[in-house]
């Protein structure tokens, strides 16, 4: 029965930023079609950002009306959402509207909006209704989380996307004397399958996380409820199917039969006003870090260093996610000391990718194996070390209580908006950050 727990529970997980992240991965084949071309990005880190409306309200509702918001109705229609909006995706992504006087992807705008709108809401709501679960299930939660941005990548580099060759042509119209000017440019090779089937294949995994959720909203309670109480605020259970009234009886009271709570466990939840300004600022600075300063550069800390690195730094830090969760499950540490030194080395490894960034399109070692092996082990590091810090930072909170996982996905996306909203202006609007031609530039020795 543990195993089925656990595999429903990664199962769960996959929704939670499945859509967005195989939007993403595939971006470098949707860019050729729409007519926002590469600005494309930019158009949907508004986007994104917008979408944040959703944890936003869940929070206040949390806040200015504790124990009234029914959280397994509100999982239960973004995941709805989410299948319909992937669905929609794959036969309306390219279909374009004037607007203005000028043609944009108002329908892939559109669907987009309610795709992030489910992820951004995941944040707020996934991990309160894991917490009702035994603490085992919270790390396999995130393993299901990691794989939800390893598959569509793994899909996708299966698929071709941003493959590309340096070839030679000819240009006989630029040349006055009539001779054939040769010269060399990147060509992008087609994909094995269509951009459509991919977008059926993430209304799919949409399709196995609701699944997943239906049926641990429908566990047993007096199995999966964990023996401690959880939740000693008033606040109202996560789901119907998990609902116990004994929940709400004073925090001593025993669920299972003749079991207590867990001492050391209780000890862990003590912590000093400083310690718990700690976390949340560890929470803000991860998620800040993963999901909106260092994505926003990958391309240009990579791209100079070849295509092969730039495909081996995205499939091995999507790998180092789940790889990550699955460590922090056998062997937790959750020593605020120890978070933080661990915080310092991953900072230290997303420094050294922004500091390649910068010098795209020539950063330190182009052209030699050193120095594709470095970004490649960097990027690698980096998302292992963050993902493992934010997973020992989701467990303490989780035995705090339900509103402690409730700010700490809040602060999550708090600290994700201010990163992408830092990017966005230095990336798309000064031009800090240089792209390259990769069969083009010639940098200084």
């Amino acid at each position: 029965m543990a195993l089925l727990v656990h595999m429903l529970a990664c199962a769960f997980g996959l929704g939670s930023w499945v859509a967005v992240n195989g939007l993403w991965v595939e971006l470098p084949l949707i860019v050729n079609t729409l007519p926002e071309g590469w600005e494309l990005p930019s158009y949907l880190t508004v986007i994104i950002q917008l979408a944040n409306l959703g944890p936003l309200l869940v929070t206040l509702m949390h806040k200015l009306c504790p124990g009234r918001l029914k959280e397994h109705l509100v999982i239960y229609s973004i995941l709805s959402i989410g299948v319909v909006s992937c669905i929609l995706l794959a036969f309306f992504w390219d279909k374009t509207t004037i607007v203005f006087g000028a043609s944009h992807s108002t329908a892939f705008f559109i669907i987009t909006f309610f795709l992030s709108l489910v992820d951004c809401t995941s944040s707020v709501t996934f991990l309160p209704f894991m917490m009702q679960l035994p603490a085992k299930y919270i790390t396999t939660y995130f393993i299901g989380e990691g794989l939800s941005g390893f598959i569509p990548g793994v899909v996708a580099l299966a698929q071709g996307v941003g493959m590309a060759k340096c070839v030679n042509s000819s240009d006989t119209a630029a040349n006055q004397t009539g001779e054939n000017m040769w010269s060399l440019h990147t060509e992008y090779l087609p994909p094995n399958f269509s951009t459509e089937v991919f977008f059926f294949f993430l209304a799919a995994m949409m399709c196995i996380s609701l699944a997943a959720f239906v049926a641990l909203n429908r566990l047993p309670r007096t199995y999966e409820l964990s023996t401690e109480k959880l939740v000693p605020d008033t606040a109202a259970s996560v789901s119907s199917g998990l609902d116990n009234p004994g929940a709400e009886t004073d925090g001593e009271a025993v669920k299972g039969q003749g079991e207590g709570p867990d001492p050391s466990r209780q000890a862990n939840t003590k912590h000093t006003v400083y310690q718990l300004t700690f976390i949340y600022f560890m929470v803000v600075w991860v998620n800040s870090a993963t999901n909106g300063l260092l994505p926003s550069v990958q391309t240009f800390s990579c791209m100079p260093y070849g295509n092969l690195a730039y495909h081996l730094s995205a499939a091995l830090s999507s790998v180092a996610n789940p790889v990550a969760c699955t460590i922090a499950m056998f062997f937790q540490n959750r020593s605020l000391v120890f978070l933080g030194v661990l915080m310092a080395f991953g900072t230290g490894f997303g420094s050294y990718n922004m500091a390649m960034a910068a010098m795209s399109p020539c950063p330190l070692l182009q052209g030699s194996v050193v120095g594709e092996m470095l970004i490649v082990l960097s990027w690698l590091f980096f998302t292992g070390t963050m993902t493992y810090v934010k997973v020992m930072v989701g467990v303490i909170l989780r035995d705090r209580s339900h509103l402690a996982l409730v700010w700490c996905g809040a602060a999550a996306q708090m600290g994700s908006l201010v990163g992408s909203v830092t990017m966005f202006p230095l990336v798309n609007v000064y031009g800090l950050f240089k792209s390259g031609d990769f069969c083009n530039t010639k940098c200084p020795l």
